[in-house]
């Protein structure tokens, strides 16, 4: 994760909101079932077809993906759905589904005209496979087989990729030494293929663990233990790191 998307431990960075609420606006709804609606429709998934012209694939790494490459300025000013519609929108201009110029057209002709009728489409068979995929849901789990490089007790070095894009190694986490606390049992993979990052096909998670002295040293209380879920991926023998 880049420095705007993980900012845990670092001192002087502002007021933190308490607010609780999921949803501040209405609109905030809507854009939340747009997300689902295009995680159900996904092409990698096993459900029944529907007439939705949706032909690509849109998992969690990608929403994720899409806000990870803002300028951390302009991540800043933007609430969280803003980031959300601004990811979609990008995604969509990206994989020909809609110019920019297209886009921008039918944006001010819903802005002057917030009740002009949206397009009649059969969302039936749509609905019916969202609620299956909210049922089901998209496993990360693999039935492959895998060899552990690791057990509980090994000392390990977290590894330190270069985040051109999306990571799911902890900022604060790279470099140090730490301990295996448990071998997940199977194999796993991330939404989406990451290879610079170390992540692509199936491979082994683990829990590491870390004294939090090692990461904030000399501001921590005393006896305090951080763990982490990680893949293999970004995990060496201290001999090779």
């Amino acid at each position: 994760m880049k420095l705007q998307h993980h900012l845990g431990g670092l001192e002087a960075v502002g007021p933190v909101s308490t607010d609780i609420r999921v949803f501040v606006e209405d609109w905030e709804t809507r854009i939340f079932g747009i997300h689902s609606a295009m995680m159900a429709l996904s092409t990698q998934l096993d459900l029944p077809e529907t007439p939705s012209s949706f032909r690509t694939i849109w998992t969690w790494a990608d929403l994720r993906k899409g806000a990870e490459a803002m300028n951390p300025f302009e991540y800043f000013k933007y609430r969280y759905y803003e980031k959300w519609l601004g990811g979609i929108s990008g995604y969509f201009i990206e994989n020909d589904y809609i110019t920019e110029e297209e886009l921008d057209a039918l944006t001010e002709e819903y802005l002057a005209d917030p009740d002009k009728p949206l397009p009649e489409v059969n969302v039936a068979p749509i609905d019916e496979r969202v609620i299956q995929y909210l049922t089901v849901g998209d496993s990360p789990k693999r039935d492959v087989t895998v060899s552990y490089d690791f057990e509980a007790g090994d000392k390990v070095v977290v590894a330190d990729p270069p985040s051109v894009a999306h990571s799911r190694v902890p900022g604060f986490m790279r470099g140090l030494t730490c301990e295996v606390e448990k071998v997940y049992d199977g194999a796993y993979v991330y939404l989406c293929d990451i290879e610079e990052d170390g992540i692509g096909p199936a491979m082994p998670c683990y829990t590491v663990g870390v004294s939090a002295d090692e990461i904030w040293p000399n501001n921590v209380e005393p006896n305090v233990t951080v763990f982490a879920d990680l893949y293999a991926g970004y995990l060496k023998s201290p001999e090779y790191a």
